[in-house]
């Protein structure tokens, strides 16, 4: 695995691109864009993912969202649909120009909420030519209502978005809440698995905060 940079939007996005053991300079092979689940990090369970499918064979990046991780961003853990399909169409891009890729050979593999960007980014994207999605979270407004308690439940924490938006706006200053936690019930994830384990999600890379203003 190596560290890369590339660029999305004038910002520096950080990411890792795996390669199988036994590559050969010259070789090109077929590239896969791995991306997780909301307010994760590469180093998470698109890492888990990158090395299987680089065993099996295949050129791996992952990155860090603009405003999370180690990518560019001041509005961070902001969580952005528009902003997060916009990066994965620029890795995209970048895969085209490894010498390690065959172009014509882009996939996507989007996580949990990523499966939603992925499918956006897929059909904007001349160069991702096939998608997969695990336990992918996607939704209309019938499923939203009843995820998060009903429509007004909704029209609440839209609201609180706004407010964190124009908070930020005007002052510059975040509206962070725990992302998971088995303590607090404020937390976005409250007695959630995998973000509050140590062998698994909460790992030092991963800043355990969400920006209201998502």
């Amino acid at each position: 695995m190596k560290n890369v940079t590339f660029e999305s939007n004038n910002q520096t996005l950080a990411g890792n691109l795996y390669l199988p053991d036994d590559y050969q300079q010259g070789t090109k092979l077929p590239g896969v864009i791995v991306t997780g689940a909301w307010t994760t990090v590469k180093e998470q369970m698109p890492a888990t993912y990158a090395e299987e499918m680089a065993d099996r064979g295949y050129a791996v990046l992952t990155f860090d969202f603009r405003n999370w991780g180690k990518s560019e961003g001041n509005e961070r853990q902001l969580e952005n649909p528009t902003n997060k399909t916009e990066d994965i169409i620029a890795a995209a891009n970048y895969l085209t120009t490894l010498p390690e890729v065959d172009a014509s050979r882009i996939a996507g593999l989007g996580i949990c909420a990523s499966a939603g960007y992925m499918v956006d980014a897929a059909v904007q994207s001349d160069e991702i030519q096939a998608i997969a999605l695990v336990a992918p979270w996607l939704h209309n407004q019938e499923i939203v209502n009843q995820v998060y308690g009903g429509e007004e439940s909704v029209q609440k924490l839209i609201e609180t978005s706004r407010q964190a938006e124009a908070k930020y706006e005007t002052t510059g200053k975040l509206s962070l809440i725990p992302a998971a936690s088995t303590t607090d019930e404020n937390a976005l994830m409250y007695q959630a698995p995998y973000y509050t384990e140590e062998n698994r999600g909460m790992i030092p890379e991963y800043v355990n905060e969400f920006n209201l203003a998502s």
